[in-house]
């Protein structure tokens, strides 16, 4: 047999993710021989498996590396931990390096459009596994990938225009063929985060399992609504948070609950199991026919959006970053309404207007 070219651009190492390969299960769950899965794994659990511009880069290397390996049957994202499959960039970084540059933010993000596209070009099947939190930049990914599965006490939504961003890196491309323009309308621009069972009922995931258990079995997250219900105006509730007597008692079962991500893995080795009954080529023929309707928005619209983020930098993206990564927990927000006010009268973005706006600000009027 002739030797075999390494395709790849470099031998990696990495230090900011986890890359592994895992044995590829059959249906039966006993792992195949010479068959793996390729599992890229965001490893920053402390700020929520953030991404910095290092793991940005080592991404695009793993994705790399597992298209080429001829031994993986699919490729899992995912997350350390049980709190956050990815909350998107890393907001410290943003506030202490690229607020206020813009130039170097746009190095970033032609780093960030490479990682998306990195996994939209994965010959692999890719499987988003959501651990916990999939927000801004991480639902952005997540979307990017074929399928995914999550963990039922998992949570998914936007946040650019509540922290001085849009989200133009594959959201406003992606979501609305998800969900609907409207749907998608709500969730870009008003960044209120859907529960596991609404992004399920919505069609944004393949599948959602429960990881809580009580007295050693499992249980749905018992603070959402899982069953379809309406309101007084009759509008559909399923997969909503519960409120007031009802939240207050879910809360008592989730302080008891004891988190076990098992089921969540089984659900996506059971789902590469059935590709692994496929032919290779045609799937990944599949694949990519289906993805062309991501790529035909993420191609036309990814340069421009590069290009206003790193403006953005200058003004709402540098007040909203550093207020949030410098602000008090439970007043990350600049001041909106003051902000609106003070933009009317003709006020020029400085220094000046990020300091009013901000909650440091505020902190510092009442004295605290």
């Amino acid at each position: 047999m002739t030797a075999l070219k390494n395709h790849n651009l470099t031998d990696n190492t990495f230090t900011e993710i986890i890359f592994e390969k895992r044995p590829c299960l059959n249906k039966d769950g006993s792992p195949v021989d010479k068959l793996y899965n390729a599992w890229i794994i965001l490893n920053n659990p402390k700020q929520f498996n953030s991404y910095t511009t290092a793991a940005i880069k080592e991404i695009i290397l793993a994705f790399r590396s597992a298209n080429n390996d001829r031994s993986v049957v699919a490729v899992v994202l995912t997350g350390v931990g049980d709190k956050a499959f990815c909350t998107g960039g890393n907001t410290k970084e943003y506030a202490e390096y690229y607020a206020g540059n813009p130039q170097e933010y746009s190095q970033y993000m032609r780093l960030f459009n490479d990682m998306v596209s990195a996994i939209l070009m994965c010959e692999k099947p890719v499987v988003c596994r959501v651990n916990g939190m999939r927000i801004g930049g991480g639902q952005e990914i997540g979307m990017a990938c074929d399928f995914s599965v999550a963990s039922d006490m998992a949570r998914f939504g936007q946040a650019g225009p509540k922290h001085g961003s849009a989200a133009i890196g594959g959201a406003t491309d992606f979501l609305p063929l998800y969900v609907g323009v409207e749907r998608a309308m709500m969730s870009l621009t008003l960044c209120e985060p859907w529960t596991a069972h609404q992004a399920y009922y919505y069609g944004v995931i393949t599948d959602i399992v429960p990881v809580l258990k009580v007295d050693g079995k499992f249980i749905p997250n018992p603070i959402v609504n899982t069953e379809k219900m309406t309101d007084e105006f009759g509008r559909i509730t399923y997969g909503t948070l519960k409120t007031g007597e009802a939240l207050a008692i879910a809360k008592e079962v989730l302080a008891k609950a004891e988190t076990d991500l098992s089921l969540l893995d089984k659900a996506v080795n059971d789902l590469i199991a059935k590709i692994l009954h496929t032919f290779p080529n045609c799937m990944s023929k599949t694949l990519t026919e289906v993805r062309k309707f991501k790529l035909e928005h993420w191609d036309k619209n990814k340069e421009g959006s590069r290009e206003w983020l790193a403006l953005n930098m200058m003004t709402e993206a540098k007040a909203g970053f550093r207020a949030f990564n410098d602000g008090p927990k439970d007043n990350r927000e600049i001041d909106f309404i003051l902000l609106r006010q003070l933009l009317a009268e003709g006020h020029e973005w400085n220094d000046e207007l990020h300091r009013t706006v901000s909650p440091q600000y505020k902190e510092k009027q009442r004295g605290v």
